[in-house]
């Protein structure tokens, strides 16, 4: 491949929230979850921890979890139940119906020091490895969608699937092979993000 390809490929990837039914092979999810795990961390400590979500019982688990929560802060902020009821169904279906459902968490004792920016950082390196994720289902023709629901609700999630007191949930990504073509993405120009000094 040429860094033209290569950088195609980087730019052609996008939020999947819709899938065909087709089933992802276990040696396809294990090469990205291997290749996720290829990304630098703070202090190499390696901080991220995955949870495959296959059993039908754990994602209703967790789902009512989430969603009970979600509608304890929407009615908090004065949401409509309507538009309650119209999000929670919409997240569930979404949680219902992807292939692939996968917990990303951050192992609280990888650390170095209690402070702050210790914490961060080992967030951080989370993060990347969870966009490394979504890059590596991209090279095996898979759509995703990275979704944050999981913060909202770390202790009801670990509750929910009786994850170890040390996984604190991060972020949530859903996979499979996408249904329909994605929109094209809009972005700020780059004049407008970068200053050169």
């Amino acid at each position: 491949m040429t860094s033209t390809d290569l950088h195609n490929f980087l730019r052609t990837r996008r939020s999947i929230r819709h899938f065909q039914p087709d089933p992802v092979s276990a040696p396809v999810i294990k090469r990205i979850l291997k290749t996720a795990t290829y990304v630098p961390s703070a202090h190499n400590l390696q901080p991220w921890r995955f949870v495959m979500i296959a059993d039908k019982s754990k994602r209703n688990r967790l789902g009512d979890a989430l969603t009970t929560k979600m509608r304890a802060d929407m009615i908090a902020t004065g949401v409509t139940e309507t538009e309650i009821n119209a999000r929670a169904k919409r997240s569930r279906q979404r949680l219902d119906e992807a292939p692939v459902v996968i917990l990303l968490c951050r192992d609280v004792t990888a650390v170095r020091g209690e402070e702050p920016e210790e914490v961060t950082m080992a967030v951080q390196s989370v993060a990347a490895a969870g966009l490394q994720l979504l890059l590596a289902a991209h090279a095996e023709g898979l759509g995703g969608n990275w979704i944050c629901w999981p913060l909202y609700a770390q202790k009801a999630a670990c509750e929910a699937l009786e994850l170890p007191e040390t996984w604190e949930p991060q972020a949530m990504f859903i996979l499979g092979y996408a249904e329909g073509e994605p929109r094209e993405k809009a972005l700020q120009g780059l004049d407008e993000i970068i200053r050169y000094i």
